[in-house]
């Protein structure tokens, strides 16, 4: 329940720069008077535009300021709800706009429109249209429930019934519903996406695969290759070398034959020596008769035996040269022989060493080659792999997001079925429809208007009158719509104190008496309000003289120096 319990304005309207006061919840009923302009009224416009920024009246918001002071507006409200004491301040020039809780003023981080749908969904969880449906009829501007669309109808019934909550479920199920819309359709694409990655990858493997097996196959084709190149040098390295040991061996007697050379050098070189010394003799004693050292003369015997021993022995020496060279030219051509065999073996040597060599290269080229396949045998499919797995795995994401995806949706269909107007709320309403009748049907005999009234749950009424004929709101006079339009309110009231939802202390009347009500309708009416228990009653009229014994209190406005003030 809300319960109102203070109201001040001040420069609002007629009314001047000192506050302008009014106790909510002092007297049980208050009655209202003044002359036309003194600002009877203001405290509509005063109650509706602290609460919500819009005047009861249809005044624009520059004229709500005093035209004399131009500034400094200030409207303030006080209530307690939920346990907690709240203080509304709202102005105009300056602008202000302030909550309280319990004395400390709610954050005011949020736009303004964010902070008026606090103040109005959480705190007073009651809209305009529904406060002024139960809180205040009026005679100027107010808009009676018979003359609202359907629609509009509607929305006060589910203030009242406190099931709007489920029309704000419906709206944030329509977001719900888009997003949830939109997950799906980008899930598809990730699911799409996924597959045709994996496919796209797949292929790329297979395709690197199949280059792989053929860079193994060149590699081991070129490895047999130059395995038989191997084979073929090893068998020429093995028949070189069998004819380079045949060769050796025919020449096995070169280090004799060399040192054989060397002898038969020496030899001459003796012998040639010893051949020129007796050559020397031998002229010696031709050429002297005496010896030159002692002076002694050379017995004629002695010197022809000297000279023919050295001939001698230089026709031996001779003998034995011819002999040594006729040895040393077998020597020097069996030399040359072994000299020509040699070059043959350094040939077939140099052969052996080339075929060598290309098995070493050949064996250099099978080592890299073995080295390429095993590292594409390593790396055989690991980057592919991880791209597959990686994709494979977002998949199953996918998938898995899809199946909440779709748990969402039926849940958020079946939660739509729920919160339409023909769901949940629809029983609802269709619970209270006939309390709603009964009440308002109470409320008319209550002021001596015996009809049949009824609404359905499109909130579309029918009037039984006189002898049951169907009539509709507008069929009535200004008066019995009077009488309906009161009788609504209380219904509620009755409805809100119920439910605990819209329920207040506050009912204030504009000139009700003084419209279309008869005598008898305004004492059958009196009687109405003067039984309303935790209720603060308030009619503005002109009809002081005649009302105000009927009142615990009586407030009277007038203008001094074209200020509005309470006397």
């Amino acid at each position: 329940m809300i319960h109102f319990t203070k109201v001040r304005w001040k420069n609002f309207l007629s009314t001047g720069n000192a506050f302008t006061e009014i106790q909510l919840d002092k007297h049980d009923s208050t009655l209202i008077v003044g002359e036309n302009g003194a600002g009877k009224s203001t405290m509509l416009d005063a109650i509706c535009y602290g609460l919500y920024g819009k005047p009861f009246r249809k005044v624009k918001k520059d004229q709500l300021i005093n035209s004399v002071n131009g500034r400094d507006v200030v409207i303030e409200i006080e209530f307690r709800t939920h346990d907690h004491s709240y203080l509304v301040r709202r102005g105009i020039k300056p602008n202000v706009f302030e909550i309280h809780e319990d004395g400390v003023l709610i954050d005011q981080e949020a736009a303004v429109r964010d902070y008026q749908e606090m103040l109005e969904k959480n705190i007073l969880k009651l809209s305009m249209k529904s406060f002024t449906q139960i809180v205040i009829l009026g005679s100027s501007s107010f808009v009676p429930f018979m003359q609202l669309t359907t629609n509009v109808r509607r929305e006060v019934i589910e203030d009242l019934l406190d099931i709007r909550v489920f029309s704000s479920m419906a709206l944030l199920l329509k977001d719900r519903v888009a997003t949830n819309r939109e997950e799906y359709k980008l899930n598809e694409q990730a699911i799409r996406y996924a597959q045709d990655a994996i496919k796209t990858q797949e292929k790329l493997r297979a395709e690197i695969d199949e280059q792989r097996e053929s860079k193994i196959a060149d590699y081991n084709v070129s490895i047999m290759r130059n395995e038989e190149d191997i084979s073929v040098s090893k068998i020429a390295i093995e028949e070189y070398q069998e004819e380079i040991d045949n060769l050796l061996e025919q020449c096995a007697d070169y280090d004799y034959i060399v040192g054989r050379i060397h002898k038969i050098v020496s030899l001459e070189q003796n012998l040639e020596s010893k051949k020129s010394n007796a050559n020397k003799s031998i002229k010696f004693y031709t050429e002297n008769d005496e010896c030159p050292t002692c002076a002694q003369l050379i017995e004629e015997t002695i010197r022809k035996s000297k000279i023919d021993e050295k001939k001698s022995s230089v026709e031996e020496i001779k003998e034995a040269l011819t002999r040594l060279e006729d040895e040393h030219r077998k020597a020097e051509h069996r030399h040359s022989e072994i000299r020509g065999i040699q070059a043959d073996i350094r040939r077939l040597q140099a052969e052996t060493n080339r075929f060598q060599s290309s098995i070493e290269s050949y064996q250099k080229e099978i080592a890299i080659w073995n080295k390429e396949i095993a590292n594409l045998n390593k790396t055989q499919g690991t980057f592919t792999e991880s791209a597959i797995l990686s994709s494979k795995l977002e998949l199953d994401k996918a998938l898995s997001s899809k199946e909440q995806i779709l748990t969402d949706k039926e849940m958020f269909e079946l939660a739509t079925v729920i919160l339409r107007d023909s769901g949940i709320k629809s029983r609802i309403i269709k619970q209270y429809i006939p309390v709603i009748n009964t009440l308002v049907n109470k409320y008319l005999a209550a002021m001596d208007f015996f009809v049949k009234f009824e609404l359905n749950e499109q909130f579309e009424e029918k009037i039984l009158s006189r002898h049951r004929d169907d009539f509709t709101y507008e069929s009535f006079s200004e008066g019995e719509k009077m009488r309906i339009d009161l009788s609504l309110l209380f219904t509620w009231r009755a409805i809100a104190r119920m439910k605990n939802s819209a329920s207040t202390n506050l009912l204030i009347l504009d000139e009700v008496f003084d419209a279309s009500l008869d005598a008898n309708g305004c004492d059958e009416f009196l009687k109405l309000i003067h039984d309303m228990e935790e209720t603060n009653i308030f009619v503005i009229s002109h009809k002081g003289d005649v009302l105000n014994d009927k009142f615990s209190n009586v407030l009277r406005f007038a203008k001094q120096k074209n200020f509005s003030r309470i006397m």
